[in-house]
């Protein structure tokens, strides 16, 4: 059975983008945590996309080796995100490309199936459809990379759950710029 991550950057006070989708206050990430994330998406067999995080991702990463000043851990990350497979569940797009597939039915059942799968874990991104994976009980670690400013507003990283979830922390490492990463397993 595949484990199922849900990480990404998050506002001191809980967001991923600010108001209007504004991801402007995480800024460029230390070499670093750069380094770090490159490492868990090294490790991951399949990435889950919501339509957001699709559009913002495959604006950028399929050419991301290519721009004027990519560092090497940037040309790397374009380089492994192009090779990675993805899934991408949307309703409202009908066209998905680099190494992608697109689901536009049921995200659960979809999910649940390939989670029943062997191999690598898998990430999962988008607020929609990893609270939709949340509330469904699917996500067996989160990774949380807070930074220090708070925005007040905007998508949360978290959804509204039905009850609670106990985790147990796994991980807890600071990165420069005051960059807090936390890494916390579901407890079954």
């Amino acid at each position: 059975m595949r484990k199922l991550i849900y990480g990404m950057n998050v506002t001191l006070d809980g967001y991923i983008a600010a108001v209007g989708d504004d991801i402007g206050w995480s800024g460029p990430p230390s070499e670093e945590l750069f380094q770090w994330w490159l490492d868990q998406e090294r490790a991951s067999g399949l990435s889950l996309y919501g339509r957001k995080l699709w559009e913002t991702m495959s604006s950028y990463w399929p050419t991301g080796d290519r721009q004027p000043n990519a560092t090497p851990a940037e040309i790397e990350f374009a380089r492994n995100w192009r090779d990675t497979p993805k899934v991408v569940f949307s309703s409202t797009i009908d066209k998905v490309d680099w190494n992608t597939r697109l689901v536009t039915g049921d995200a659960i059942a979809e999910i649940t199936r390939l989670k029943a799968e062997d191999g690598a874990a898998m990430n999962i991104g988008g607020a929609t459809l990893a609270g939709a994976a949340m509330r469904a009980g699917l996500i067996d670690e989160y990774v949380i990379a807070a930074h220090p400013v708070l925005v007040g507003s905007g998508t949360p990283f978290f959804t509204s759950l039905d009850s609670w979830v106990d985790l147990n922390r796994v991980e807890t490492r600071t990165f420069p710029g005051g960059v807090v990463l936390s890494r916390y397993e579901t407890r079954r």
